[in-house]
């Protein structure tokens, strides 16, 4: 098959957010390491680098997948200027379905951290090693340690078969965190990649500037433009709304979380319909609803905030501005106390789901958005 009979797919993505606002900010001589597991197979690759949040330029000294460096115009450094995104060349790489790549790349010079996101899940799992290690086959155990945060790294693209294609989970936290991860899993062997683009905390109409919350992010009309930028995307699973609900509790409180931050569920409607279900419309791409969650138990619960989300959920269900409705809430929610997590699926603060129910919202996701079986098996449900 020629490069013309090809096309670029996303195969591994993720937001790009404003980092916790810690005591320090900046690092130095420090290699960072990301495994990617590939759900197909194809000849090229190229890399999508984001200063989306940064207010400095970001200097990657080296740019490695596995052994093969990562080059801009031509250079294997490349600056990273704060505010925007950084593709790479097309490298001649090939892979095949379930191969793990190793993208590494070394930060020489103090460099501010302020652009990166944290994720949950099985697939997602970084490393970083203090040193230059960006070209080492094993990194030191001596100087290695996990991360769940994925700083600038943010959309790798594969050139494969035209029938591949990406569906993108988008949302807040709750997406932050595993479904996503299974959901791929059990996509694997089939024509379709799962991009992840969430950010926990993150609000469709409300964002944070002061430094104590600025890490739950941009709100949905800043951040859906740019995190829809995936190549070879045929669908969305919308699944966002929790925190306009919840993070409002007056400034006698928190001063930070006004009671006028506490949106109607109809311009929580009008700003799902305006901001994402519009331009994804506009893209061409399939739009599924995804239901809001349990809350009962939760700090900020109260009766009022449970009936926004229910009647929020109810627009989700039955709007026709939708392709169809993935019943999150259905999968996850007690029976005998609907406004409540089943028994097991809580994962103890009332709100974040168990990785088992994580794992009945990717069957649950995954029922509805159909793939090809590379096996011959037909369609998916």
């Amino acid at each position: 098959m020629t490069n013309q009979e090809q096309k670029w797919v996303a195969c591994w993505g993720n937001a790009t957010s404003i980092t916790n606002r810690g005591e320090a900010i900046y690092a130095k001589d420090l290699t960072l390491r990301y495994p990617i597991r590939m759900p197909f197979g194809g000849s090229q690759l190229r890399f999508r680098f984001s200063n989306l949040t940064g207010t400095e330029p970001v200097v990657l000294s080296k740019v490695f997948v596995e052994h093969t460096p990562i080059t801009f115009g031509g250079e294997t450094q490349v600056t990273l200027m704060p505010g925007k995104e950084t593709e790479s060349d097309a490298i001649s790489h090939a892979v095949h379905m379930g191969d793990i790549i190793n993208v590494s790349f070394y930060l020489a010079d103090y460099t501010q951290m302020n652009s990166g996101t944290l994720i949950t899940g099985p697939l997602s799992k970084g490393f970083y090693t203090y040193g230059d290690y960006a070209e080492a086959t094993e990194l030191p155990l001596n100087l290695t340690r996990h991360t769940n945060w994925f700083y600038f790294l943010n959309t790798i693209d594969v050139l494969t078969s035209p029938d591949n294609h990406a569906v993108v989970c988008y949302g807040d936290s709750i997406t932050a965190q595993s479904w996503p991860d299974y959901m791929a899993e059990m996509a694997l062997g089939s024509n379709v990649s799962i991009i992840r683009r969430a950010v926990s905390g993150t609000r469709i109409l409300r964002q944070y500037d002061c430094i104590t919350y600025q890490a739950y992010g941009l709100k949905g009309a800043t951040r859906f433009p740019i995190e829809m930028n995936v190549a070879g995307a045929s669908d969305v699973i919308i699944q966002h709304g929790i925190n306009d609900i919840i993070h409002p509790v007056g400034e006698d409180v928190n001063p930070f979380r006004p009671w006028s931050d506490l949106p109607t569920v109809e311009e929580m409607e009008h700003g799902v319909e305006d901001i994402y279900v519009k331009p994804a419309k506009a893209m061409g791409l399939k739009v599924w609803s995804g239901t809001l969650l349990p809350i009962y138990g939760w700090r900020t619960y109260n009766e009022q905030r449970d009936m926004m989300r229910q009647q929020f959920n109810e627009w989700l269900r039955t709007s026709p501005v939708f392709d169809g409705c993935i019943d999150f809430d259905a999968a996850v929610r007690s029976n005998s106390n609907p406004k409540a997590f089943a028994d097991g699926f809580d994962s103890g603060d009332h709100l974040h789901p168990s990785e088992r129910a994580y794992e009945a919202m990717a069957q649950a996701a995954a029922h509805h958005v159909r793939w090809q079986n590379r096996e011959g098996a037909g369609t998916r449900r």
